[in-house]
Order: C-alpha cells, then structure tokens, then sequence
C-alpha cells in the first residue's frame, strides 16, 4: 500500500480482491486523508463499531480506495464516554454525512465537523440513545418527538422555497428535496434524507452469519445480487473458503443480469421524463421479458436469494444458457434501435444535452463514484480495477464520458448494456465445469472480512467482524452515500422541471444509504 508514511501494519485479507486492514492511531488517521487524496485515491466508506468487551471500547474505520487495492483503517477511541475521533471530511467531502450518521447510530462524534446535524434520527428516539451500543437489544420503542430539521436558507430578492416529499406522489421511497429558486431557476438543493430507516445493522447482530446473506441482499433490493455477494465474499474471507470456478461465473451472470435489467428499467424512465412515453412502454416491456426469463431460469424476478455462502444455490443447463443467448441479442437489437431513436430525437436531446451537469473537476473533488463518475470522467469499475474471476479472463471494457449530464449518462448506460450483453454471453459460452456450491469451511470464532463489488449503481462494500461465532458488526455502504450530494450540485442553475430528469439520470437508492 501506498500509505507507508503512515508507518502502520497492515494485514490482508482473504479473498479474490486485494484489501488489507490496519489499527492506527489518532496521528496516522489524521494524517491518511491526504496521503489517500495524494495518490489519487478516494474515500469508499465511513462507519463506527461497538467493541467494549472486545477491545475495550469503541472504534471508528474508513475505507480508502487505492491503486492497489482497498485500505480499511480502523481507529480505536478508548474514551467511552465522550467517544470522538478527527474529522475527515475537509478531505473527503462524502464522509460528512457518513460521520453525522455514525454519530446517531453510536455516539461517535468527529472532532470539529462543519456539519453535526443529525442525519438518521429524525426525532425516532431520543439524543442520548444510540442504536448500535451493545446495552440496546434493538426493540426499545420511544414515543416519536419529530424536530425542525435546520435547513440551509439562502436570501435574496425574489428567492423563495420549494419543499418537496418526504411522501411522493407515486410510489418512490421517501426523502426532503429543499429547493431554493429565483423563477424556475435552482438556486440551491438541499436533501434530507434518512425516512426509511430500517435497523438493518442492528438486525444483523441478531442474525445468524450463514443467514446473513438473506439480510444483505434486501438493503436495496435493486441491487440485491451485488450486496449478498458482498456480504458472502467477506464471510468467505473470513472462513478462509474458495467457491468454485462455475460459481465464481454463474455469480458474475447473475450481477451482469442485475445491471442489464436496472439500466433498461431506467432508459424508459429517462424517456418518459422527457415526454417521450414511447421510450418508457419500449424499455419497460423489454425490462420485463428480461425478469421472466430470471424468473423462469433462477426462480425469482430479481435473482433475490441466488448467491448463498459457498457459491449459489441455482445452476444453468444447456437449454437455460441458449435461452440467455437468444434473448441476449434480440435485446441487443431492439436497444441500438432505440438507441437510434434518442440520440436522433431532437426534443429529447434538448432535454439531455448540458442538463445536470457534473464537471470531471467536481466529480473528483467531491468523490462521485460509479456509473455516474464514469460519465463524469472519473473512470473507476472494480470489473476492470482489480478483475477476479471470471472477470480476469472477460477483459471487460469500461463505458465513460466526460460531460457529465444527463446525456452523458445516458450514454454510459446504453454502453454498459451492450457491454453487458457481450459479458453474458461469453460467461454461457465458457461456463466451466463444476459444482456451484460448495460447503463453507467452519467459521473460526473471532475474524474479520471484506466483500468489494461493483454493482450497478458503482461499489458495494460490506465489511464483517465476527465475535464468539456471532456478527458484532456488519457494515454495508452503498455508492448512493457518495454520490446523492453531488446530485446538490447538478441540479445548481438548471429549471425546477428538469428536477425529475435529472435525478432519474442518477437513480440513487434511499434505502441503500439507510441502513
């Protein structure tokens, strides 16, 4: 690692992507925001963990990206009663929120934060409770006392406000969208977010680690392939396990189908936002052939509870994998179709071209990560970053775009499916022999994992510490954290209505992000 200036010992972790972990000390996790940002890395997740009877007290980690590979550095806090660590989001914008959220979640405060808001509480329990200590079992109830979120106002003649949600017309999960405008025109953007709280952390301690897989993939169902690899790659790790080839390969065919059906699914919602309701009826009926056939080869629509611990609990026979290749490319030709069709309609690329814009500048100062980082300039896919297998043998090729609107987003997604496409059928084509699941070897008592996946929406990490053979602590982090304050941004000088076209462009999960 990079990081030698650091002076700490880093310890690798098992598994098929290159992650090690290290215990620092106040000085060095300071000192690792610049270090990181030196090398060109960027902060992946920001997270607190209870260890008192473990350790003796509290801890806070950070996952940083790297050249070579993921770095989790985790910070001991041996003051138990006024747990606090440094700030670092004057380094990495992105852990603000991340750092507010630890705060409700464990009491853990950053040291001279700009912003100390709460984040995740919204009034649901009280200021001095906080959900992931040990002493809480999870199922203490509170009388709700709803607080005035303190929203950033901004002055001026002719500005006024325009709050919109949390509740959604239509059936979106639920956020607060404060806009600022002068006219029609965005002056500022700022979200409150955290309404579908779920306890998921907290249910993890509770779970059995063989189950947990379950638990992961409904953190947003979306991308709930993405999440239970994640989570079985770290308890793979952690039990020393290597799942066979024809496992490795089934599960890259089931994250490729995962991208596939999200990006089809929001190419005809771009459509419709545009009024081109024709380009929403073409992709949802294409979007929906594609989860049938999921449904019909691997018994559920969204591929839910398919990658199990040791492997995947479903298998592809020669009818099932020609079935894959036909529809592959009658796909394939309908969406160059359509693809011809938007970039040649001249009141949808109206709409696209210049709206949202995230400058290549931004998206690295502020960390956009993902399938819009790549349309930003910021080309990062683990596919391609740190192939394992199979996509060691893929050589899978990275759609980016330096626009960084919504036309360039769109782009990156029409790409990605044809990437995807070529993916999966070379995965039916070369599926190697084997079997897809196999027995977990005994998980030790005490050990601590990391699964790294690019999912659709960008990387999904999910760390694990295991204690006397139960989870102490399961971290999942989804890329939305990174990227919905940059949506902030994007909206900045563009008109109200463009709002919805231009979130949908992004498409980041509330629930992903609210754990």
């Amino acid at each position: 690692m990079p990081l030698v200036a650091l002076d700490c010992r880093f310890e690798t972790l098992p598994g098929p992507l290159p992650m090690q972990r290290a215990t620092v000390t106040r000085e060095q996790w300071r000192a690792a925001p610049a270090a990181v940002a030196e090398v060109g890395g960027r902060l992946v997740s920001l997270w607190g963990s209870d260890r008192r009877g473990l350790d003796g007290g509290f801890a806070v980690s950070a996952a940083y990206a790297l050249a070579e590979g993921l770095a989790w550095l985790s910070l001991p806090i041996a003051d138990a009663a006024q747990p606090s660590y440094p700030d670092i989001a004057r380094a990495f914008p992105a852990a603000g929120r991340m750092q507010r959220a630890c705060r409700d979640l464990l009491g853990l405060v950053a040291e001279d934060a700009v912003d100390q808001r709460p984040w995740l509480r919204h009034g649901a329990w009280p200021e001095d409770y906080f959900p992931l200590r040990r002493e809480h079992g999870g199922l203490e109830s509170f009388a709700a006392t709803p607080e005035s979120y303190p929203f950033v106002r901004v002055e001026g003649d002719g500005v006024h406000e325009i709050a919109v949600g949390p509740v959604h017309a239509g059936i979106i999960e639920p956020g607060h969208f404060r806009f600022a405008v002068v006219g029609e025109r965005v002056l500022r953007l700022e979200q409150h977010l955290g309404y579908t709280h779920k306890g998921i952390e907290k249910l993890f301690e509770s779970t059995a680690p063989l189950d947990g897989h379950r638990l992961a993939g409904r953190v947003s169902g979306d991308s709930t392939v993405a999440y239970a690899w994640a989570y079985c790659m770290a308890l793979e790790s952690i039990a020393a396990c290597r799942i066979s080839p024809r496992a490795s390969w089934l599960r890259a065919l089931l994250l490729e189908r995962e991208r596939v059906a999200n990006h089809l699914g929001d190419l005809g919602a771009l459509g419709n936002d545009a009024a081109l309701g024709f380009g929403l009826a073409q992709f949802s009926r294409l979007k929906e052939d594609w989860l049938r056939l999921n449904r019909e080869l691997f018994g559920h629509r969204f591929m839910m509870d398919r990658v199990v611990p040791g492997g995947v609990d479903v298998d592809l026979d020669a009818a099932g994998g020609e079935g894959i290749r036909r529809q592959c490319d009658a796909i394939e030709a309908e969406v160059r179709t359509l693809k011809e069709i938007y970039e040649g309609h001249g009141g949808l690329q109206d709409r696209f071209l210049t709206t949202g814009r995230v400058s290549p500048q931004l998206a690295g100062q502020l960390g956009l990560c993902g399938m819009a980082g790549r349309a930003s300039g910021e080309a990062s896919d683990l596919r391609m970053d740190f192939p394992w297998v199979p996509y060691d043998e893929l050589q899978a090729t990275m759609a980016s775009h330096r626009n960084g609107d919504v036309a360039a987003r769109v782009t990156v997604r029409f790409e990605e499916i044809f990437e995807s496409l070529r993916l999966i059928r070379e995965i039916v084509a070369r599926l190697p022999q084997g079997t897809p699941l196999v027995a977990l070897n005994p998980l030790p008592a005490n050990g601590i994992g990391a699964g790294w996946i690019e999912g659709w929406r960008g990387d999904v990490l999910v760390t694990m510490e295991l204690e006397a053979g139960a989870i102490r602590r399961c971290h999942c982090h989804d890329p939305s954290w990174q990227n919905w304050p940059l949506l902030e941004h994007a909206v900045m000088d563009n008109i109200v209505p463009d709002f919805p076209l231009i979130n949908k462009s992004f498409n980041l999960s509330y629930s992903g992000q609210d754990l």
